[in-house]
């Protein structure tokens, strides 16, 4: 990461998954980065996306370890409670679309709540894991109800934070990131695993692209190639 002050200061929301614990070890590794905090079921007590109280105690744990220039929350869920992603219409259940909500929206609204104070007041970044299904423009396929629902919601949270944080921190960016299909627990009952990408060369093109991206209007949302979604 060139375009942060530096040295750096880095938090990593959902370490303990594929993708999140990449993170961990990509900006460990990185001279310019001087320090990486982690939030994860594995290391911080109670931490549960379904659970607002939970969820709260578990940042206060990093508060006085910022301020932070770079936020990452890689947390999200595609299989939860034993529900996959539904098929049709008629297999869509209440219950299931509820978790799907806290899992993969609200739980991220009140991480994305709780750490914005922790945030540099210079340049800094906060990108969050989204998916391309979430995209309503890009969904040719239909099906995915409850998961491509609850990543919709949280674009348009975090489009609505980045409009109402920016006029406090000209600098700063928010981002919904799509880190392609990534060889983990979440991908690997859905695709063929000869055609995903490891964790580190995801999360190595993400970091590149999230450094290339300049202050906008409003959140952003772009694939690991950096390359635009439409919303």
């Amino acid at each position: 990461m060139q375009s942060l002050p530096l040295p750096y200061k880095a938090l990593i929301v959902g370490s303990s998954g594929a993708i999140g614990n990449a993170f961990v070890e990509a900006l460990t590794l990185d001279p310019h980065c001087s320090g990486v905090e982690q939030v994860s079921r594995a290391n911080s007590n109670g931490f549960n996306l379904t659970d607002e109280k939970s969820i709260e105690d578990a940042l206060l744990l990093v508060k006085d370890k910022g301020p932070f220039d770079l936020i990452i929350d890689a947390s999200g869920a595609l299989t939860i409670n034993g529900k996959g992603p539904e098929k049709s219409l008629q297999s869509v259940e209440g219950a299931a679309f509820n978790d799907a909500l806290w899992v993969n929206c609200i739980g991220p609204a009140i991480v994305l709540k709780s750490l914005v104070p922790l945030l540099s007041k210079k340049r800094c970044i906060y990108a969050k894991l989204s998916a391309r299904v979430g995209s309503i423009t890009d969904n040719k396929l239909g099906g995915w109800y409850s998961y491509r629902s609850s990543k919709a919601a949280f674009n348009m949270v975090l489009q609505t934070a980045a409009i109402e944080l920016r006029r406090k921190n000209p600098l700063a960016i928010f981002v919904a990131l799509q880190p392609g299909t990534v060889a983990s627990p979440l991908s690997t009952p859905f695709v063929d695993p000869a055609k995903v990408l490891t964790p580190e060369d995801s999360v190595r093109q993400m970091l590149e692209a999230i450094d290339a991206l300049e202050p906008a209007q409003g959140a952003q949302f772009i694939d690991y190639k950096g390359e635009r979604i439409a919303w």
